[in-house]
This record gives C-alpha cells, sequence and structure tokens, in this order.
C-alpha cells in the first residue's frame, strides 16, 4: 500500500470536514457547494452532465439537485426531451454566491498559507499529470 494514498484521503477527508464547518453558516454540505459551484462555472446543465463531470453516481446527483431545488438554490425545467431535466441556479444563489465564494476563498487559503505560489501551481501539474487509472 502507497502511503500517498492513504495521505491524500485523510486530507480530503479533513478538507470536507472543515468546509462543511465554513458552509454551515449557508446551511449547505460540500456536496451540494461541488454542485452549486459546477452549475456557476458551466451555467444551466443537465443532470448527466453534473454527473458526469463531477464523476459521481447519477442517483446521487439526482438526490442532491432535487434536495437544493426544495431549499430554493437551484430550479429547473424539462429539456428537450420531457426525461431531461435542465438545473441552474436561482436568482436567490446567484445574488448570495459572491459571499459563499468569499468564505471558501478563506478556507482555501487557510489550508494553502504553507504552500508558494510555485507550490501550488506545481500541486495541480501533479494532480493533472494522474489520469482515472492512476497512470502518470
Amino acid at each position: 500500500m502507497n502511503p500517498l494514498f492513504h495521505d491524500i484521503f485523510q486530507k480530503t477527508r479533513l478538507w470536507s470536514k472543515e468546509l462543511n464547518l465554513v458552509l454551515k453558516k449557508y446551511d449547505l454540505f460540500a456536496a451540494q457547494w461541488t454542485v452549486l459551484y459546477c452549475i456557476h462555472q458551466h451555467g444551466e446543465m443537465t443532470l448527466t452532465q453534473i454527473w458526469k463531470y463531477l464523476n459521481v453516481e447519477a442517483p446521487t446527483i439526482t438526490r442532491t439537485v432535487n434536495r437544493l431545488e426544495k431549499l430554493g438554490w437551484l430550479t429547473t425545467h424539462e429539456g428537450k426531451d420531457r426525461r431531461e431535466k435542465i438545473v441552474r441556479l436561482s436568482e436567490d444563489t446567484i445574488a448570495k454566491f459572491p459571499e459563499i465564494k468569499a468564505a471558501i476563498i478563506c478556507f482555501e487559503n487557510e489550508f494553502l498559507k504553507g504552500l508558494s505560489d510555485e507550490e501550488q501551481v506545481q500541486l495541480m501539474v501533479l494532480l493533472n499529470k494522474m489520469d482515472k487509472e492512476g497512470r502518470v
């Protein structure tokens, strides 16, 4: 077993836990924020586009989107095909987004403060070199 993967999993658990604490103020969880951020970055998206982009199982995204819609974070409408669901941020979410994003940036900066700008770039390069099969 490679300790690198254990350390990565442990760090991601810690970051998720800490991010949930930041997002609690907005009644959100990290997984929900990921969906909101994805839609913010890409504009309107289908459920299929969301789960494929986020590499999450379709039922998980469906449940998350349904929950976010009930909470007023998202709106949905039918696509060309009635089975297709198009998702977008609600007007209220668009208004709240800058405040939440600023809180996330503070959170990220706290965790990244030990890395120089060059080290952060290097980390991104290394992570991007790995594909889903784990090859470098």
